[in-house]
């Protein structure tokens, strides 16, 4: 209770013990409005209105949230200028700290919608969640956090319904011993209260409710439902899930050195052992100070220039396509567009993945498929050693991962060959014209580490440079084919400055426009839409003191899409950052903009990352206009499926139009050879590879029932923590 509501409620006592009746009787009638719209066909109005608190609600609410009512009685006295005054001091701090129990559940119940609602230019989020909820999955639950079900009431919850329902029953006209009794129980409750508004909001599910859609959706509805920060107990793991851009800028910023990258080291240990991104304290210092000096501008220039190059051959392969009326999937596209441009840049290698199948490009995509399945995968079954070749999707695993390590030692070896041999001096912006890669930049600047770290560092350029522009440009591409009026501004730019020839470092700067939508585009659609951290030592975020140990998640989608900070959220609108202005990060917008991450652990690579995607942009529209296959996409829309970053559910195909007289050579189709795109095989970008199977607990059950003979006890005790596991996660 707010200590100026207290006094009034001391001196009006009366008035204090009719208002909490009333607001009894009201929460029970928003109770029973809101069972009857479950019960009902779930009409998303009746819901809203359900939750929605009416005027009499509003001016009888419970003492815990009378910061937003005022009456005639404390607007005409000394007193009430006081409560307004404390409730303005207090309702920034109140508001990133939500309430919790019996009365916090009631709100919560509401929705977002009124949270979301204060300030110009906000939308009402219930109205935008119902909007969105046509799904009958994501309908089911959203009903289900609007009812409060997936909130843990705190151990005190009980004792304070019991005290408050002893305050109603003392008549009005008690007297003293009756107003006694009244505020003795008045101070418990507010005991009570208290301690449960320390805590942080709890979130707690079936797994089955999470694991069944992209898991930043119901992280986007429950954030709507419990606020900035609340702990998301799903399965047999907690997390604390932030979309707060202050608590944001004190994790990645303030007190980076606080936090590690806890379960994306453990997910990425296989593949990545000691690279960049996953790699902690003093290791990743070395390492960083090492690989930053090889992204230096002479290199980022070179690698335009090789962007340009690439882009010729992709801009060949889809005339072809354009030119047998064939849909292109935009997605396969872009994936194979760019591992081919990640290829040259990190180590001189060639996959020419546009045009060939070649097995190593197999082994690649099977690695970040698995890399992407153990992100999202709720029981690490793979740890248990025997699992690795039992599990058929862990032995195709293995034996890529396998064939991409002895592809890259091949390559380290050819590298220090050529060095060795070299006679250039390193210097500060060394580059090897012949060979400008990170990898012969890392060997030349003498940097004495071992293959196997070396390799690391490599695997992790690889994944990170590749998957994450991939995903940019395919939500980029689905963006203009859904709104015109942006994509004919875009064409008009590249024309005006790029021409027929490839685009320059110069021109990164003239394609303003171009570059707003991508960052529009990275900002609805993140790559990825979730960090991940682990705290490693006690720390206070939000007014809440954190053990260590505690894993986060700090959802980049809802940051991104929280509508306290972004007028219309969910809407593409490129011109939300002016063109005079520079360009958007996470200094300009609060650490409400993440795209590349922020602070100390902030990509390397976020400028290279940004000019590869303006070239292949620029280079595609000034050739072809696109919209969206209707027999692929008949509702105009593209599903999503999460990933290291988000894929779509089904490709995004396209037809394509070439633009009359724009381009060269490459526009005939025979700029380059080798298979078509229509003749290369998709990447299946969720059961893995181009053929890898599905894996779950009951395929590992199959496994080890074929194995001939007596199963070991290995085997046995694998399968019973398999059992295990499965049965929490139930």
């Amino acid at each position: 209770m707010h200590p100026i509501t207290y006094i009034f409620s001391k001196r009006y006592p009366r008035r204090r013990v009719a208002r909490h009746t009333a607001t009894r009787r009201d929460r029970a009638t928003r109770r029973r409005a809101l069972d009857r719209a479950r019960d009902s066909s779930v009409d998303s109005t009746a819901l809203d209105r359900a939750r929605a608190p009416t005027d009499a609600a509003v001016a009888t609410m419970p003492t815990t949230t009378m910061r937003t009512t005022t009456t005639a009685t404390t607007a005409t006295t000394r007193g009430g200028r006081r409560a307004r005054e404390g409730r303005a001091r207090d309702d920034g701090r109140r508001r990133a700290m939500p309430r919790c129990g019996a009365t916090a559940r009631d709100e919560r119940a509401m929705g977002r919608a009124r949270w979301a609602g204060r300030g110009p230019g906000r939308a009402r989020a219930g109205t935008r969640a119902a909007a969105s909820g046509d799904d009958k999955k994501a309908l089911t639950l959203e009903e289900r956090i609007a009812s409060g079900e997936f909130t843990k009431a705190s151990s005190t919850g009980p004792f304070r319904k019991v005290a408050d329902g002893l305050r109603g029953l003392v008549p009005e006209d008690a007297g003293p011993v009756g107003r006694g009794v009244s505020l003795a129980l008045a101070r418990l409750s507010r005991r009570w209260r208290a301690e449960a508004m320390s805590k942080m909001p709890v979130a707690s599910g079936d797994i089955r409710e999470i694991a069944g859609q992209p898991v930043f959706v119901p992280l986007y509805k429950l954030f709507l439902a419990y606020g900035e920060m609340f702990v998301l107990a799903i399965g047999p793991k907690k997390f604390v899930v932030v979309s707060d851009n202050a608590v944001a800028k004190e994790m990645l910023l303030t007190q980076a050195k606080s936090f590690s990258k806890g379960l994306l080291s453990e997910i990425l240990d296989f593949v990545m052992g000691q690279g960049l991104i996953p790699a902690n304290g003093e290791v990743w210092k070395i390492r960083r100070k090492v690989i930053v000096p090889s992204l230096h501008k002479k290199y980022v220039t070179s690698m335009v220039d090789m962007f340009g190059d690439c882009g010729l051959k992709g801009m060949s392969q889809l005339a072809r396509a354009e030119k047998a009326n064939e849909s292109v999937e935009m997605e396969n596209f872009y994936s194979r567009f760019a591992l081919d441009i990640i290829g040259k840049a990190v180590f001189n290698y060639d996959f020419d993945s546009l045009s060939t199948d070649d097995p190593v490009i197999k082994a690649v995509y099977t690695v970040l498929r698995e890399a992407e399945y153990r992100s999202v995968t709720f029981i690490p079954y793979w740890k248990v050693p025997p699992l690795r070749w039992l599990v058929p999707r862990q032995r195709q695993c293995q034996e890529a991962l396998q064939v991409v390590n002895d592809t890259l030692d091949d390559l380290i070896n050819r590298c220090k060959a050529v060095v060795e041999e070299e006679d250039e001096e390193f210097v500060e912006e060394y580059m090897n014209t012949d060979d400008p890669s990170i990898l012969h930049f890392l060997i030349a600047s003498g940097d004495d580490v071992t293959s196997k770290q070396l390799r690391d560092d490599l695997m992790t350029l690889l994944i990170a440079g590749h998957e994450t522009t991939a995903a940019v440009l395919t939500w980029t591409t689905f963006l203009l084919a859904k709104h015109p009026e942006v994509k004919a501004k875009v064409f008009e730019e590249v024309d005006r400055v790029v021409g027929d020839r490839n685009p320059t470092v110069a021109d990164m700067r003239a394609l303003v426009y171009t570059t707003r939508v991508i960052n529009e585009s990275m900002r609805l659609y993140p790559q990825p839409p979730v960090l991940i951290r682990r705290a490693l030592e006690p720390v206070t975020l939000g007014g809440y003191n954190i053990d260590a140990g505690t894993d986060f998640f700090i959802s980049v989608w809802n940051l991104h899409r929280n509508p306290r900070i972004w007028d219309e959220p969910d809407a593409f609108k490129p011109e939300r950052f002016p063109i005079d202005a520079p360009m958007p990060n996470e200094y300009t917008e609060e650490y409400a903009y993440l795209p590349f991450g922020g602070g100390q652990r902030k990509c390397v690579g976020d400028q290279f990352a940004i000019f590869e995607s303006i070239v292949s942009l620029a280079m595609l529209m000034r050739r072809f206009d696109f919209e969206l296959d209707e027999s692929k996409h008949p509702d105009g829309e593209c599903g999503m499926t999460t990933g290291a970053t988000i894929h779509t559910t089904n490709g995004l195909h396209v037809k394509l139009k070439r633009r009359d007289g724009r381009g060269g050579r490459e526009m005939d189709g025979t700029y380059v050879t080798g298979m078509a795109l229509s003749n290369l095989e998709d990447v299946d970008v969720v059961r893995g590879s181009i053929d890898a199977p599905t894996a779950s607990a009951d395929e590992f059950d199959a496994a080890v029932d074929d194995v001939d003979g007596d199963t070991s006890e290995k085997l046995e005790r694998a399968k019973e923590i398999i059992e295990e596991e499965t049965a929490k996660a139930r």
